[in-house]
């Protein structure tokens, strides 16, 4: 039997790489939403049949739920640094809000916060998933207010967290980079003014 003509293997070599994979599906989940991403999307994008998909990810909500965890660790606000700076209340607040508005509009193509988005998809799972990283994060800004006006943390707080969400749906419109920072920086102003209220 000759050794000199073996057949060419079936098929392509498997370079699959599912870190490279969550970074792809990522930019389509911020570009689309989770409703407006289908299996078939992703299988496309990532140049994979269906059945290496679910053995890979187990599900599309699997999917989203590691992209969501690598969206907080790489893409999103670091909202715990800046909070923990050694800056009056009303200065640390106007920061966490000026850099949301530029962290929103880096990429035109993914605009807004993928969390916040999140919170409005139409499947409860996703949103549920979303929900808990946002509630994650009032809770944050939440701890940092009631360190210092603890009567006053739930106002705001919710200030804070609205105007964050008003940031993102301006940046998903297509608001550009400018007009978003120039609205957080009058909501900063507004802050100032109210915590200087209380003194």
């Amino acid at each position: 039997m000759s050794t000199t003509n073996k057949s060419a293997p079936r098929g392509r070599p498997r370079r699959f790489d599912p870190d490279e994979a969550i970074v792809q599906a990522q930019r389509l989940f911020h570009e689309r939403g989770y409703d407006g991403v289908s299996v078939a999307d992703l299988t496309e994008a990532l140049g994979i049949r269906p059945p290496s998909f679910y053995a890979a990810f187990g599900s599309k909500l699997e999917l989203y739920q590691r992209v969501l965890d690598r969206y907080i660790a790489t893409g999103a606000v670091l909202l715990q640094h800046i909070l923990e700076a050694e800056l009056s209340l009303a200065e640390v607040l106007t920061q966490v809000l000026e850099e949301v508005a530029r962290s929103y509009t880096v990429d035109p193509r993914a605009a807004g916060c993928l969390v916040l988005e999140g919170t409005h998809s139409d499947d409860p799972q996703a949103r549920a998933a979303a929900d808990r990283y946002h509630q994650a994060a009032q809770a944050l800004i939440r701890t940092r207010v009631a360190a210092c006006k603890p009567e006053r943390a739930q106002e705001l707080t919710d200030f804070v967290i609205t105007t964050m969400a008003g940031l993102s749906a301006s940046a998903r419109h297509g608001q550009s980079p400018e007009r978003l920072l120039a609205s957080a920086r009058l909501a900063g102003l507004a802050l100032t003014q109210a915590l200087a209220e209380d003194r």
